[in-house]
Protein backbone atom coordinates (compact mmCIF):
# COMPACT_ATOMS: atom_id res chain seq x y z
CA UNK A 1 0.00 0.00 0.00
CA UNK A 2 1.46 3.16 -0.69
CA UNK A 3 1.56 5.70 2.30
CA UNK A 4 1.06 9.40 1.98
CA UNK A 5 2.05 12.14 3.96
CA UNK A 6 0.42 15.36 3.37
CA UNK A 7 1.73 18.47 5.48
CA UNK A 8 -0.38 21.30 6.02
CA UNK A 9 0.02 24.51 7.40
CA UNK A 10 -1.09 23.93 11.51
CA UNK A 11 1.17 22.41 14.22
CA UNK A 12 3.91 20.95 12.51
CA UNK A 13 6.33 20.22 16.18
CA UNK A 14 6.87 16.40 15.42
CA UNK A 15 6.47 14.41 12.27
CA UNK A 16 7.67 10.94 10.61
CA UNK A 17 9.01 10.91 7.18
CA UNK A 18 8.98 7.17 6.50
CA UNK A 19 6.71 7.37 3.19
CA UNK A 20 6.47 7.06 -0.24
CA UNK A 21 5.18 10.29 -1.42
CA UNK A 22 5.46 13.68 0.31
CA UNK A 23 2.62 16.73 -0.55
CA UNK A 24 2.82 19.94 0.68
CA UNK A 25 -0.64 21.68 1.47
CA UNK A 26 -0.39 25.40 0.71
CA UNK A 27 2.35 26.71 2.91
CA UNK A 28 2.87 23.04 4.30
CA UNK A 29 5.14 22.65 1.13
CA UNK A 30 7.46 25.61 2.61
CA UNK A 31 7.96 23.27 5.42
CA UNK A 32 8.66 20.43 3.42
CA UNK A 33 11.65 22.53 2.24
CA UNK A 34 12.78 23.90 4.98
CA UNK A 35 13.10 20.68 6.46
CA UNK A 36 14.61 18.75 3.46
CA UNK A 37 11.91 16.74 2.47
CA UNK A 38 10.74 15.77 -0.76
CA UNK A 39 7.55 17.94 -2.25
CA UNK A 40 6.44 15.62 -5.22
CA UNK A 41 3.30 17.98 -5.13
CA UNK A 42 2.33 21.27 -3.95
CA UNK A 43 -1.74 22.17 -3.98
CA UNK A 44 -3.49 24.62 -2.66
CA UNK A 45 -4.56 28.39 -3.58
CA UNK A 46 -1.20 29.79 -1.85
CA UNK A 47 -2.76 32.59 -0.47
CA UNK A 48 -0.26 31.79 2.91
CA UNK A 49 2.32 32.79 1.23
CA UNK A 50 4.51 35.38 -0.64
CA UNK A 51 5.12 35.73 -4.24
CA UNK A 52 8.97 35.03 -3.37
CA UNK A 53 7.85 31.96 -1.10
CA UNK A 54 5.86 30.37 -3.99
CA UNK A 55 8.60 30.98 -6.36
CA UNK A 56 10.51 28.62 -4.14
CA UNK A 57 7.93 26.15 -3.97
CA UNK A 58 7.09 26.43 -7.79
CA UNK A 59 11.31 25.86 -8.27
CA UNK A 60 11.31 22.51 -6.10
CA UNK A 61 7.79 20.73 -5.86
CA UNK A 62 7.81 18.14 -9.01
CA UNK A 63 4.04 19.22 -9.43
CA UNK A 64 1.99 22.12 -8.75
CA UNK A 65 -1.52 22.29 -8.38
CA UNK A 66 -2.78 26.00 -8.02
CA UNK A 67 -6.53 26.44 -7.36
CA UNK A 68 -8.58 29.66 -6.88
CA UNK A 69 -8.97 31.23 -4.25
CA UNK A 70 -12.53 31.42 -4.35
CA UNK A 71 -13.48 27.28 -4.32
CA UNK A 72 -15.86 25.02 -2.45
CA UNK A 73 -13.12 22.64 -1.00
CA UNK A 74 -10.73 24.12 1.79
CA UNK A 75 -7.11 23.59 0.07
CA UNK A 76 -7.04 20.35 2.28
CA UNK A 77 -9.88 18.79 1.28
CA UNK A 78 -8.68 19.36 -2.59
CA UNK A 79 -5.36 17.63 -2.14
CA UNK A 80 -7.25 14.66 -0.60
CA UNK A 81 -9.55 14.53 -3.39
CA UNK A 82 -6.83 14.91 -5.75
CA UNK A 83 -4.43 12.31 -4.26
CA UNK A 84 -7.08 10.07 -3.72
CA UNK A 85 -7.79 10.07 -7.66
CA UNK A 86 -4.66 8.96 -8.35
CA UNK A 87 -3.71 6.11 -5.65
CA UNK A 88 -7.19 5.24 -4.16
CA UNK A 89 -5.78 2.58 -2.43
CA UNK A 90 -3.40 4.65 -0.32
CA UNK A 91 -2.83 5.38 3.13
CA UNK A 92 -3.02 8.86 3.77
CA UNK A 93 -1.49 10.60 6.95
CA UNK A 94 -2.06 14.21 7.72
CA UNK A 95 0.17 16.61 9.53
CA UNK A 96 -0.40 20.21 10.41
CA UNK A 97 -4.44 19.25 10.80
CA UNK A 98 -4.71 20.89 14.28
CA UNK A 99 -3.16 24.40 15.73
CA UNK A 100 -3.52 26.27 13.32
CA UNK A 101 -7.50 28.24 12.18
CA UNK A 102 -9.79 26.96 14.19
CA UNK A 103 -11.98 26.82 11.19
CA UNK A 104 -9.57 24.30 9.07
CA UNK A 105 -9.44 22.41 12.35
CA UNK A 106 -13.04 21.49 12.40
CA UNK A 107 -13.44 21.24 8.67
CA UNK A 108 -9.99 18.85 9.17
CA UNK A 109 -12.14 17.20 11.69
CA UNK A 110 -15.16 16.78 9.81
CA UNK A 111 -13.94 15.34 6.70
CA UNK A 112 -15.85 12.54 5.83
CA UNK A 113 -18.89 14.50 5.68
CA UNK A 114 -18.01 15.06 2.21
CA UNK A 115 -19.78 12.45 -0.12
CA UNK A 116 -16.08 12.49 -2.00
CA UNK A 117 -14.29 11.61 0.77
CA UNK A 118 -16.43 9.38 2.80
CA UNK A 119 -15.70 6.46 0.66
CA UNK A 120 -11.88 6.67 2.03
CA UNK A 121 -12.52 7.74 5.54
CA UNK A 122 -10.36 4.16 6.93
CA UNK A 123 -7.17 5.43 4.46
CA UNK A 124 -7.37 8.62 6.48
CA UNK A 125 -5.35 10.04 9.73
CA UNK A 126 -4.72 13.39 11.43
CA UNK A 127 -1.90 13.22 13.26
CA UNK A 128 0.40 15.07 15.77
CA UNK A 129 2.86 14.50 18.89
CA UNK A 130 0.25 14.35 21.10
CA UNK A 131 -3.26 13.20 18.95
CA UNK A 132 -3.90 10.91 16.38
CA UNK A 133 -7.55 10.59 14.25
CA UNK A 134 -9.09 7.81 12.80
CA UNK A 135 -12.58 7.75 11.05
CA UNK A 136 -14.95 4.81 11.37
CA UNK A 137 -18.08 3.87 8.58
CA UNK A 138 -21.60 3.11 10.81
CA UNK A 139 -22.31 -0.48 12.17
CA UNK A 140 -19.26 -2.44 14.51
CA UNK A 141 -16.31 -1.93 13.97
CA UNK A 142 -12.83 -2.80 16.20
CA UNK A 143 -10.96 -0.05 17.24
CA UNK A 144 -7.00 -1.25 18.14
CA UNK A 145 -4.49 0.40 20.64
CA UNK A 146 -1.90 2.85 19.00
CA UNK A 147 1.49 2.74 20.72
CA UNK A 148 2.67 5.71 22.55
CA UNK A 149 -1.29 7.07 23.21
CA UNK A 150 -2.81 6.83 26.47
CA UNK A 151 -6.78 7.59 25.75
CA UNK A 152 -9.62 7.10 23.58
CA UNK A 153 -12.49 9.46 23.01
CA UNK A 154 -15.60 9.01 20.71
CA UNK A 155 -17.27 11.09 18.80
CA UNK A 156 -20.17 10.45 16.79
CA UNK A 157 -21.07 12.53 13.75
CA UNK A 158 -25.12 12.44 13.44
CA UNK A 159 -27.84 11.99 16.81
CA UNK A 160 -27.19 7.97 16.62
CA UNK A 161 -26.95 6.26 19.63
CA UNK A 162 -23.06 4.24 20.40
CA UNK A 163 -22.24 1.52 22.30
CA UNK A 164 -18.76 0.92 23.47
CA UNK A 165 -17.51 -2.68 24.66
CA UNK A 166 -14.27 -3.89 25.53
CA UNK A 167 -12.91 -0.39 26.65
CA UNK A 168 -12.40 0.69 30.94
CA UNK A 169 -15.87 2.69 30.71
CA UNK A 170 -18.36 0.21 28.70
CA UNK A 171 -21.67 2.58 27.00
CA UNK A 172 -24.54 -0.30 26.31
CA UNK A 173 -28.27 0.47 26.59
CA UNK A 174 -28.04 -0.58 30.45
CA UNK A 175 -26.08 2.54 31.42
CA UNK A 176 -26.64 4.45 28.26
CA UNK A 177 -26.06 8.69 28.59
CA UNK A 178 -26.29 11.11 25.29
CA UNK A 179 -23.31 13.21 24.79
CA UNK A 180 -21.48 14.82 21.91
CA UNK A 181 -18.12 13.04 22.50
CA UNK A 182 -16.95 10.37 25.26
CA UNK A 183 -13.78 11.68 26.33
CA UNK A 184 -10.88 9.85 27.91
CA UNK A 185 -11.54 6.50 27.93
CA UNK A 186 -8.79 3.55 27.92
CA UNK A 187 -7.91 0.39 26.06
CA UNK A 188 -8.01 -2.67 28.52
CA UNK A 189 -4.73 -4.63 26.74
CA UNK A 190 -7.72 -5.97 24.04
CA UNK A 191 -9.52 -4.17 21.23
CA UNK A 192 -12.75 -2.25 21.65
CA UNK A 193 -15.87 -2.54 20.02
CA UNK A 194 -17.85 0.44 18.79
CA UNK A 195 -21.42 0.06 17.05
CA UNK A 196 -22.90 2.88 15.75
CA UNK A 197 -26.16 2.62 13.68
CA UNK A 198 -25.78 5.61 10.93
CA UNK A 199 -23.66 8.28 10.20
CA UNK A 200 -19.55 7.84 10.87
CA UNK A 201 -17.70 7.74 14.26
CA UNK A 202 -14.26 9.99 14.86
CA UNK A 203 -11.81 8.32 17.32
CA UNK A 204 -9.76 9.85 18.75
CA UNK A 205 -6.03 8.55 20.43
CA UNK A 206 -4.21 11.18 22.97
CA UNK A 207 -2.15 11.93 25.62
CA UNK A 208 -0.95 14.13 27.87
CA UNK A 209 1.73 16.59 27.36
CA UNK A 210 5.03 15.35 28.21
Amino acid sequence: MTRIALFAGGDLQDFETDFDYFIGVDRGSLFLLENGLPLDMAIGDFDSVTVEEFKQITTAAKEVIKAPAAKNDTDTELALKTILTRFPQAQLSLFGAFGGRLDHFMSNLFLPSDPALAPFMRQIRLRDYQNLIEFYPSGTQSVEMVEGMTYVSFMADGDADLTIEGAKYELSAANFFKKKIYSSNEFTNKSIEVTLEHGYLIVIHSRDRS
